[in-house]
């Protein structure tokens, strides 16, 4: 489904990405973890072309997408939501979901449609699978940080997409929020066929979802295993999970 190839990405000198390279099989569900500044979210704007790569290749379904345009990638099939939220913080939560599929279908530059009108019952039938029906009024910047990750997650899913990257898509949230955000993802990658790859700090939440664990150290991918290889390494233990 996707193949990373000797992916790398220079700073003026500073090696943010080294030489990183993974496989993702269809329907299959891959952490990637490491401490602050490992090159994880480098690394998603690397596959997802927000940054153009110093070296490597990336490959979606056989076609080479490397430093393709983010828009071109997205309409392949590759949604992401962002470590900072990024919605429409001054769009209701319908119009935010609703302005995602317009964009998806192509009709955001027809100057003659109404927009209110189009793709209704599929905003009404997202909101309701991500538990933001009753919200779809509200202000979406107005909202709590949950609430907001998963308007952003609608977006994301509202462009049909076959892979989903998904960065720290519980951070800030309480615990609360987290086991809900945890078994929602589950269901719908379940639902839908996806295939997911995620960046995240909680332990718990990483083992208690992933079928692989990638480990990023210095930009380096030191790890890649099932969740029992990675606790069983003695050097993922070393150098990020403390040797517990």
């Amino acid at each position: 489904m996707l193949d990373v190839r000797d992916l790398k990405k220079s700073f003026a000198g500073f090696l943010a990405v080294a030489d990183v390279t993974f496989s993702l099989l269809p329907r299959s569900v891959t952490a990637i973890i490491g401490p602050n500044g490992a090159g994880k979210s480098t690394l998603f704007n690397l596959i997802t072309g927000h940054i153009p790569p110093s070296g490597g290749q990336v490959f979606h379904k056989g076609t080479d997408i490397t430093a393709a345009a983010p828009h071109r990638i997205c309409r392949r099939g590759i949604g992401r939501s962002f470590q900072h939220t990024n919605i429409f913080p001054g769009l209701t939560v319908f119009e935010c979901i609703q302005a995602a599929f317009i964009a998806h279908h192509g009709r955001g530059r027809n100057i003659w449609g109404r927009a209110e009108r189009l793709y209704r019952a599929e905003t009404d039938a997202l909101l309701g699978r991500l538990g933001l029906a009753d919200k779809a009024d509200a202000v979406a910047g107005a909202l709590s940080h949950g609430n907001q990750k998963q308007i952003e997650l609608g977006i994301a899913l509202a462009s049909d997409p076959d892979i989903l990257l998904l960065d720290e898509p519980t951070a800030g949230m309480s615990a609360v929020e987290t086991r809900e955000t945890i078994g929602l993802l589950r269901s719908i990658t379940e639902e839908r066929g996806l295939t997911l790859l995620f960046t995240e700090h909680d332990m718990e939440v990483v083992f208690g979802i992933a079928e692989r664990i990638g480990v990023l150290h210095q930009g380096r991918l030191i790890a890649l295993g099932t969740p029992d290889q990675i606790r069983a390494d003695p050097e993922v233990r070393r150098i990020y999970l403390g040797g517990h």
